[in-house]
Protein backbone atom coordinates (compact mmCIF):
# COMPACT_ATOMS: atom_id res chain seq x y z
CA UNK A 1 0.00 0.00 0.00
CA UNK A 2 1.37 3.43 -0.73
CA UNK A 3 2.36 5.61 2.11
CA UNK A 4 -0.32 8.17 2.58
CA UNK A 5 1.37 11.04 3.73
CA UNK A 6 -0.42 13.93 3.72
CA UNK A 7 2.32 15.64 5.01
CA UNK A 8 3.16 18.12 4.45
CA UNK A 9 1.55 21.54 8.93
CA UNK A 10 -8.38 20.03 9.63
CA UNK A 11 -11.24 22.06 9.62
CA UNK A 12 -15.31 22.60 8.97
CA UNK A 13 -15.38 23.40 5.40
CA UNK A 14 -17.92 26.31 3.79
CA UNK A 15 -17.83 29.07 1.37
CA UNK A 16 -15.15 31.51 1.93
CA UNK A 17 -12.67 33.63 0.57
CA UNK A 18 -12.26 34.50 -2.60
CA UNK A 19 -15.45 32.62 -3.95
CA UNK A 20 -16.11 30.67 -6.97
CA UNK A 21 -18.81 32.26 -9.24
CA UNK A 22 -22.43 32.22 -7.77
CA UNK A 23 -23.95 30.93 -10.79
CA UNK A 24 -24.09 26.86 -11.22
CA UNK A 25 -23.40 27.07 -15.35
CA UNK A 26 -20.12 26.58 -16.97
CA UNK A 27 -19.75 30.13 -18.22
CA UNK A 28 -18.56 31.98 -15.27
CA UNK A 29 -15.18 31.89 -13.76
CA UNK A 30 -14.35 32.34 -10.57
CA UNK A 31 -14.31 35.69 -8.42
CA UNK A 32 -11.48 37.41 -7.33
CA UNK A 33 -8.22 39.48 -7.83
CA UNK A 34 -6.49 36.52 -10.31
CA UNK A 35 -5.22 36.76 -13.44
CA UNK A 36 -7.06 33.24 -14.88
CA UNK A 37 -10.33 33.99 -16.52
CA UNK A 38 -12.01 32.45 -19.36
CA UNK A 39 -14.46 30.11 -19.46
CA UNK A 40 -14.99 27.14 -16.21
CA UNK A 41 -15.21 24.41 -18.46
CA UNK A 42 -13.28 21.57 -20.10
CA UNK A 43 -11.01 18.49 -19.15
CA UNK A 44 -8.54 18.76 -16.07
CA UNK A 45 -6.51 16.00 -14.93
CA UNK A 46 -6.18 15.93 -10.96
CA UNK A 47 -2.32 14.68 -10.47
CA UNK A 48 -2.15 13.98 -6.96
CA UNK A 49 -0.19 12.05 -4.11
CA UNK A 50 -3.18 10.72 -2.44
CA UNK A 51 -3.19 6.99 -4.50
CA UNK A 52 -5.74 6.41 -1.69
CA UNK A 53 -8.74 8.61 -2.52
CA UNK A 54 -8.09 7.78 -5.55
CA UNK A 55 -8.34 3.99 -5.51
CA UNK A 56 -11.24 4.36 -2.59
CA UNK A 57 -13.17 7.10 -5.23
CA UNK A 58 -13.34 9.19 -2.48
CA UNK A 59 -11.87 12.61 -5.08
CA UNK A 60 -14.89 11.08 -8.10
CA UNK A 61 -17.31 11.53 -5.04
CA UNK A 62 -15.70 15.54 -5.21
CA UNK A 63 -15.62 15.57 -8.73
CA UNK A 64 -19.78 14.95 -8.58
CA UNK A 65 -19.89 17.28 -6.03
CA UNK A 66 -18.07 19.93 -8.14
CA UNK A 67 -19.98 19.01 -11.12
CA UNK A 68 -22.91 20.59 -9.27
CA UNK A 69 -21.79 24.04 -9.51
CA UNK A 70 -19.69 23.25 -13.15
CA UNK A 71 -21.39 20.79 -14.62
CA UNK A 72 -19.23 21.95 -18.34
CA UNK A 73 -15.96 20.58 -16.28
CA UNK A 74 -14.78 16.66 -16.58
CA UNK A 75 -12.02 16.08 -13.74
CA UNK A 76 -10.23 12.77 -13.92
CA UNK A 77 -7.62 11.81 -11.49
CA UNK A 78 -4.00 10.27 -11.62
CA UNK A 79 -2.49 8.93 -8.14
CA UNK A 80 1.19 8.66 -8.55
CA UNK A 81 2.76 6.66 -5.44
CA UNK A 82 6.39 8.23 -5.77
CA UNK A 83 4.84 11.59 -6.71
CA UNK A 84 8.15 13.70 -5.58
CA UNK A 85 9.95 11.87 -7.84
CA UNK A 86 8.15 10.96 -11.06
CA UNK A 87 6.27 14.78 -10.68
CA UNK A 88 9.99 15.89 -11.40
CA UNK A 89 10.53 14.32 -14.23
CA UNK A 90 7.59 14.74 -15.89
CA UNK A 91 8.36 18.72 -15.76
CA UNK A 92 10.69 18.11 -18.21
CA UNK A 93 7.57 17.66 -20.74
CA UNK A 94 4.41 19.74 -21.06
CA UNK A 95 2.12 16.90 -19.75
CA UNK A 96 2.36 16.52 -16.24
CA UNK A 97 -1.95 17.14 -15.51
CA UNK A 98 -3.94 20.44 -14.87
CA UNK A 99 -4.43 20.60 -11.30
CA UNK A 100 -0.83 19.30 -9.61
CA UNK A 101 0.44 19.58 -6.45
CA UNK A 102 3.51 21.44 -6.29
CA UNK A 103 7.01 19.43 -6.49
CA UNK A 104 10.14 20.29 -4.98
CA UNK A 105 11.18 22.94 -7.34
CA UNK A 106 12.81 26.37 -6.44
CA UNK A 107 10.51 29.04 -6.24
CA UNK A 108 12.47 30.97 -9.26
CA UNK A 109 11.50 28.37 -11.44
CA UNK A 110 7.50 28.47 -10.54
CA UNK A 111 6.75 30.86 -13.66
CA UNK A 112 8.52 28.39 -15.65
CA UNK A 113 5.65 25.47 -15.39
CA UNK A 114 2.91 27.36 -13.47
CA UNK A 115 0.22 29.79 -13.87
CA UNK A 116 0.17 32.45 -11.91
CA UNK A 117 -3.12 32.82 -9.76
CA UNK A 118 -2.57 36.25 -9.05
CA UNK A 119 -1.06 39.25 -6.55
CA UNK A 120 -0.35 37.05 -3.12
CA UNK A 121 -1.51 40.44 -1.28
CA UNK A 122 -4.80 39.83 -2.54
CA UNK A 123 -5.09 36.30 -1.18
CA UNK A 124 -3.88 37.51 2.57
CA UNK A 125 -7.02 37.72 3.74
CA UNK A 126 -8.48 34.76 2.97
CA UNK A 127 -5.63 31.61 2.95
CA UNK A 128 -3.00 30.46 5.19
CA UNK A 129 0.37 29.27 3.97
CA UNK A 130 0.84 31.39 1.28
CA UNK A 131 4.44 31.78 1.27
CA UNK A 132 5.59 28.83 0.26
CA UNK A 133 4.10 29.02 -3.14
CA UNK A 134 4.53 32.58 -3.45
CA UNK A 135 6.83 34.50 -5.69
CA UNK A 136 8.54 38.08 -6.07
CA UNK A 137 4.80 39.11 -4.97
CA UNK A 138 2.64 36.47 -7.25
CA UNK A 139 1.18 33.38 -5.83
CA UNK A 140 1.17 30.32 -7.98
CA UNK A 141 -0.34 27.90 -5.19
CA UNK A 142 -2.86 27.13 -2.44
CA UNK A 143 -2.24 25.00 0.01
CA UNK A 144 -4.54 21.43 0.48
CA UNK A 145 -4.56 21.83 3.74
CA UNK A 146 -2.38 22.40 6.48
CA UNK A 147 -0.68 20.08 9.47
CA UNK A 148 0.89 21.21 12.29
CA UNK A 149 4.15 19.44 13.40
CA UNK A 150 4.96 17.17 16.66
CA UNK A 151 4.74 13.84 18.12
CA UNK A 152 1.76 10.94 17.75
CA UNK A 153 1.58 9.22 20.72
CA UNK A 154 -0.72 6.75 22.46
CA UNK A 155 -2.23 7.98 25.70
CA UNK A 156 -2.83 4.29 27.10
CA UNK A 157 0.76 3.68 26.77
CA UNK A 158 1.53 6.76 28.56
CA UNK A 159 -1.09 6.33 31.51
CA UNK A 160 0.52 2.52 32.08
CA UNK A 161 3.66 3.81 31.57
CA UNK A 162 2.51 5.84 34.44
CA UNK A 163 3.77 9.32 32.52
CA UNK A 164 1.65 12.26 34.39
CA UNK A 165 2.46 15.29 32.67
CA UNK A 166 3.85 15.76 28.46
CA UNK A 167 7.14 16.47 28.26
CA UNK A 168 8.33 20.43 27.26
CA UNK A 169 11.89 19.60 27.32
CA UNK A 170 14.30 16.85 26.64
CA UNK A 171 14.87 15.75 29.91
CA UNK A 172 11.52 15.54 30.50
CA UNK A 173 11.36 13.30 27.08
CA UNK A 174 14.10 11.11 27.80
CA UNK A 175 12.43 10.47 31.06
CA UNK A 176 8.88 9.66 29.75
CA UNK A 177 10.49 7.29 27.12
CA UNK A 178 12.20 5.51 29.80
CA UNK A 179 9.05 4.90 32.08
CA UNK A 180 7.63 3.46 28.49
CA UNK A 181 10.40 1.10 28.21
CA UNK A 182 10.48 -0.27 32.08
CA UNK A 183 6.89 -0.44 32.41
CA UNK A 184 5.09 -1.26 29.27
CA UNK A 185 6.22 -3.87 26.05
CA UNK A 186 5.50 -0.69 23.72
CA UNK A 187 8.64 0.85 21.82
CA UNK A 188 9.16 4.46 23.30
CA UNK A 189 9.95 5.97 19.84
CA UNK A 190 9.40 4.42 16.31
CA UNK A 191 11.97 5.85 13.87
CA UNK A 192 10.43 4.13 10.68
CA UNK A 193 14.60 4.17 9.57
CA UNK A 194 14.19 2.33 6.82
CA UNK A 195 11.54 3.64 4.77
CA UNK A 196 13.44 6.95 5.37
CA UNK A 197 11.15 9.79 4.97
CA UNK A 198 9.35 9.40 8.61
CA UNK A 199 12.61 10.22 10.18
CA UNK A 200 12.83 14.30 8.03
CA UNK A 201 9.51 14.87 9.70
CA UNK A 202 11.08 16.43 13.12
CA UNK A 203 12.57 18.75 10.83
CA UNK A 204 9.16 20.57 10.69
CA UNK A 205 9.59 21.75 13.81
CA UNK A 206 12.83 23.97 13.05
CA UNK A 207 11.38 27.69 14.80
CA UNK A 208 9.65 25.97 17.95
CA UNK A 209 12.72 26.00 19.87
CA UNK A 210 14.05 29.42 19.88
CA UNK A 211 10.67 31.07 18.94
CA UNK A 212 12.22 32.02 15.64
CA UNK A 213 9.39 32.29 12.93
CA UNK A 214 12.75 33.06 10.50
CA UNK A 215 14.27 30.06 11.04
CA UNK A 216 15.02 28.91 7.78
CA UNK A 217 16.74 32.14 6.89
CA UNK A 218 18.23 32.09 10.41
CA UNK A 219 20.02 28.84 9.32
CA UNK A 220 20.63 29.45 6.55
CA UNK A 221 22.53 32.41 6.94
CA UNK A 222 24.44 30.43 10.46
CA UNK A 223 27.94 29.36 9.56
CA UNK A 224 27.58 26.75 12.33
CA UNK A 225 24.22 25.97 13.30
CA UNK A 226 24.25 22.39 14.80
CA UNK A 227 25.47 24.26 17.81
CA UNK A 228 24.04 24.39 21.10
CA UNK A 229 21.59 26.57 21.18
CA UNK A 230 19.75 26.41 18.06
CA UNK A 231 16.78 24.77 16.14
CA UNK A 232 18.46 22.02 14.16
CA UNK A 233 20.90 21.52 17.24
CA UNK A 234 17.87 20.85 19.06
CA UNK A 235 16.13 18.83 16.65
CA UNK A 236 18.83 16.34 15.58
CA UNK A 237 19.82 15.84 19.51
CA UNK A 238 16.49 14.62 20.42
CA UNK A 239 16.79 12.10 17.61
CA UNK A 240 20.47 11.44 18.53
CA UNK A 241 19.89 10.98 22.41
CA UNK A 242 16.44 9.16 22.11
CA UNK A 243 18.50 6.15 19.88
CA UNK A 244 21.61 6.30 22.20
CA UNK A 245 19.19 5.47 25.17
CA UNK A 246 17.82 2.12 23.85
CA UNK A 247 14.61 3.95 23.68
CA UNK A 248 14.19 3.26 19.99
CA UNK A 249 13.28 -0.42 18.25
CA UNK A 250 15.83 -2.89 18.25
CA UNK A 251 16.44 -3.69 14.65
CA UNK A 252 15.95 0.11 12.72
CA UNK A 253 16.59 -1.76 9.19
CA UNK A 254 13.69 -3.86 9.27
CA UNK A 255 11.13 -1.12 9.93
CA UNK A 256 7.79 -0.82 8.65
CA UNK A 257 5.80 2.22 7.97
CA UNK A 258 2.26 0.41 7.22
CA UNK A 259 2.62 -1.87 10.06
CA UNK A 260 3.82 1.23 12.34
CA UNK A 261 0.44 2.66 11.99
CA UNK A 262 -1.20 -0.32 13.41
CA UNK A 263 1.50 -0.68 16.09
CA UNK A 264 0.96 2.90 17.33
CA UNK A 265 -2.95 2.56 17.40
CA UNK A 266 -3.03 -0.65 19.53
CA UNK A 267 0.09 0.73 21.92
CA UNK A 268 2.86 -1.73 21.06
CA UNK A 269 4.66 1.89 20.04
CA UNK A 270 4.65 4.46 22.16
CA UNK A 271 5.59 7.86 20.11
CA UNK A 272 6.85 9.01 16.49
CA UNK A 273 7.53 12.31 15.45
CA UNK A 274 5.19 13.22 12.76
CA UNK A 275 3.26 15.76 11.45
CA UNK A 276 -0.29 15.84 12.62
CA UNK A 277 -1.76 14.30 9.39
CA UNK A 278 -0.83 11.48 10.82
CA UNK A 279 -3.28 11.43 13.59
CA UNK A 280 -6.46 10.19 11.50
CA UNK A 281 -3.98 7.20 9.82
CA UNK A 282 -3.47 6.36 13.18
CA UNK A 283 -7.01 6.78 14.46
CA UNK A 284 -8.18 4.69 11.94
CA UNK A 285 -5.64 2.06 12.25
CA UNK A 286 -6.32 1.54 16.40
CA UNK A 287 -10.19 1.41 15.13
CA UNK A 288 -9.35 -1.35 12.30
CA UNK A 289 -7.29 -3.21 14.72
CA UNK A 290 -10.01 -3.55 17.89
CA UNK A 291 -8.31 -1.01 19.88
CA UNK A 292 -9.97 3.03 20.76
CA UNK A 293 -9.08 6.03 18.35
CA UNK A 294 -9.44 7.99 21.63
CA UNK A 295 -6.07 6.27 22.62
CA UNK A 296 -4.35 8.78 20.32
CA UNK A 297 -2.85 11.91 21.27
CA UNK A 298 -0.62 14.97 19.52
CA UNK A 299 2.14 16.46 21.62
CA UNK A 300 3.97 19.62 20.82
CA UNK A 301 8.04 19.07 20.49
CA UNK A 302 9.34 18.68 23.73
CA UNK A 303 11.03 22.25 23.61
CA UNK A 304 10.24 25.57 25.45
CA UNK A 305 10.45 29.14 25.64
CA UNK A 306 10.40 30.87 29.00
CA UNK A 307 7.57 28.23 29.60
CA UNK A 308 5.51 28.37 26.63
CA UNK A 309 5.58 25.68 23.92
CA UNK A 310 5.08 26.03 20.34
CA UNK A 311 4.14 24.13 17.32
CA UNK A 312 4.48 25.24 13.56
CA UNK A 313 1.66 24.63 11.31
CA UNK A 314 2.44 24.53 7.22
CA UNK A 315 0.90 23.93 4.32
CA UNK A 316 0.48 20.59 2.29
CA UNK A 317 1.49 20.30 -1.30
CA UNK A 318 0.39 23.02 -2.51
CA UNK A 319 -2.09 22.70 -5.55
CA UNK A 320 -1.24 25.08 -8.44
CA UNK A 321 -2.45 25.30 -12.17
CA UNK A 322 0.18 23.64 -15.18
CA UNK A 323 1.24 26.58 -16.90
CA UNK A 324 0.53 24.16 -19.97
CA UNK A 325 -2.97 23.28 -19.44
CA UNK A 326 -5.90 24.06 -22.05
CA UNK A 327 -8.64 24.51 -19.28
CA UNK A 328 -6.66 27.09 -16.91
CA UNK A 329 -10.06 28.54 -15.39
CA UNK A 330 -11.39 25.29 -14.76
CA UNK A 331 -8.64 24.13 -12.93
CA UNK A 332 -8.39 27.23 -10.88
CA UNK A 333 -12.37 26.84 -10.27
CA UNK A 334 -11.12 23.07 -8.55
CA UNK A 335 -8.55 24.11 -6.46
CA UNK A 336 -10.65 26.99 -4.84
CA UNK A 337 -13.76 24.56 -4.38
CA UNK A 338 -11.45 21.64 -3.37
CA UNK A 339 -10.09 24.22 -0.69
CA UNK A 340 -13.49 25.49 0.33
CA UNK A 341 -16.40 23.25 -0.26
CA UNK A 342 -14.75 19.61 -0.69
CA UNK A 343 -14.94 18.49 3.22
CA UNK A 344 -11.23 17.54 2.61
CA UNK A 345 -9.29 19.26 5.43
CA UNK A 346 -12.28 18.04 7.76
CA UNK A 347 -12.28 14.66 7.02
CA UNK A 348 -8.45 14.41 6.90
CA UNK A 349 -8.26 15.87 10.55
CA UNK A 350 -6.15 18.61 8.96
CA UNK A 351 -5.89 22.43 9.16
CA UNK A 352 -8.12 24.23 6.70
CA UNK A 353 -6.06 26.32 4.30
CA UNK A 354 -9.11 28.91 4.59
CA UNK A 355 -8.49 31.52 7.40
CA UNK A 356 -11.33 31.48 8.73
CA UNK A 357 -12.00 27.75 9.27
CA UNK A 358 -11.64 26.54 13.40
CA UNK A 359 -8.61 23.97 14.27
CA UNK A 360 -9.56 20.50 14.30
CA UNK A 361 -11.23 18.53 16.99
CA UNK A 362 -7.53 16.44 17.02
CA UNK A 363 -5.72 19.11 17.78
CA UNK A 364 -7.50 20.52 21.08
CA UNK A 365 -4.68 19.21 23.23
CA UNK A 366 -3.07 21.94 21.81
CA UNK A 367 -4.98 24.32 22.92
CA UNK A 368 -5.68 22.84 26.35
CA UNK A 369 -1.67 22.71 26.79
CA UNK A 370 -1.39 26.65 25.63
CA UNK A 371 0.73 25.28 23.04
CA UNK A 372 1.00 28.84 20.84
CA UNK A 373 0.97 28.16 16.69
CA UNK A 374 3.52 29.14 14.83
CA UNK A 375 3.73 30.20 10.96
CA UNK A 376 7.14 30.43 9.44
CA UNK A 377 7.44 33.88 7.53
CA UNK A 378 8.34 33.95 3.63
CA UNK A 379 12.26 34.86 2.93
CA UNK A 380 13.23 37.97 2.65
CA UNK A 381 13.17 39.21 -1.39
CA UNK A 382 16.34 37.37 -2.99
CA UNK A 383 17.15 34.63 -0.32
CA UNK A 384 13.85 32.20 -1.40
CA UNK A 385 15.37 29.13 -1.81
CA UNK A 386 18.35 30.39 0.19
CA UNK A 387 18.51 27.38 2.53
CA UNK A 388 17.61 24.78 -0.11
CA UNK A 389 20.69 26.14 -2.15
CA UNK A 390 23.10 25.76 0.78
CA UNK A 391 21.76 22.20 1.49
CA UNK A 392 22.10 21.20 -1.92
CA UNK A 393 25.50 22.89 -2.05
CA UNK A 394 26.58 21.25 1.02
CA UNK A 395 25.48 18.13 0.38
CA UNK A 396 23.38 17.28 3.47
CA UNK A 397 20.16 16.11 2.58
CA UNK A 398 18.08 18.35 4.82
CA UNK A 399 14.72 17.35 3.07
CA UNK A 400 15.72 13.47 3.08
CA UNK A 401 16.49 10.75 5.35
CA UNK A 402 20.14 10.33 4.44
CA UNK A 403 22.07 12.30 7.18
CA UNK A 404 19.27 11.16 9.42
CA UNK A 405 20.00 7.68 8.82
CA UNK A 406 23.73 8.25 9.45
CA UNK A 407 23.30 9.75 12.58
CA UNK A 408 21.18 7.13 14.28
CA UNK A 409 23.55 4.98 12.86
CA UNK A 410 26.31 6.48 14.74
CA UNK A 411 24.20 6.45 17.93
CA UNK A 412 23.14 2.82 18.10
CA UNK A 413 26.86 2.15 17.63
CA UNK A 414 26.82 1.17 14.03
CA UNK A 415 28.84 3.40 12.50
CA UNK A 416 32.21 5.64 13.97
CA UNK A 417 31.84 8.54 15.40
CA UNK A 418 29.89 10.77 18.64
CA UNK A 419 27.00 13.13 18.21
CA UNK A 420 30.31 15.97 18.69
CA UNK A 421 32.26 14.77 15.79
CA UNK A 422 29.40 14.30 13.27
CA UNK A 423 27.83 17.58 13.90
CA UNK A 424 30.84 19.74 13.64
CA UNK A 425 31.73 17.74 10.25
CA UNK A 426 28.07 18.88 9.45
CA UNK A 427 28.55 22.34 10.26
CA UNK A 428 32.50 22.22 8.42
CA UNK A 429 30.68 21.30 5.52
CA UNK A 430 27.26 23.47 6.06
CA UNK A 431 29.78 26.52 7.01
CA UNK A 432 31.98 26.27 3.93
CA UNK A 433 28.56 26.38 1.81
CA UNK A 434 27.18 29.90 3.89
CA UNK A 435 30.36 31.17 3.14
CA UNK A 436 30.28 30.54 -0.62
CA UNK A 437 26.39 31.32 -1.04
CA UNK A 438 25.43 33.77 1.44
Amino acid sequence: MARTRIGAAIATLTVAGIALAGCAGGGAQPAGDNTIDGEVAGDIKVVTWRTDLVEDGTFEEYAKEFNKKYPDVNVTFEGITDYAGEMITRMSTTNYGDVIGIPAIKPDQYEQFLEPLGETSSFEDTYRFLPAASYDGTQYGIAFGGNANGIVYNKKVFEEAGVTDLPTDEASWLEALQLVKDNTDAVPMYTNYKDGWPLTQSFGNLGVITNDPDAPITMAEDPAPWTEGSDVYAIDSLLYDTVEAGLTEEDPLTTNWEQSKVDLGTGKIATMPLGSWAISQMQAAAEDNGASADDIGYMAFPANVDGTQYAVIGGDYNLAVSRHSKAKAAAWAWIQWVAADSGYTEAQGMISPVIDKPLPDNLAGFEDSGVELMEINAAPAGKEGLINSIADDSQIDLYGPLYRQKLVDIARGAADGDKESYFSELNERWGASVEKLG
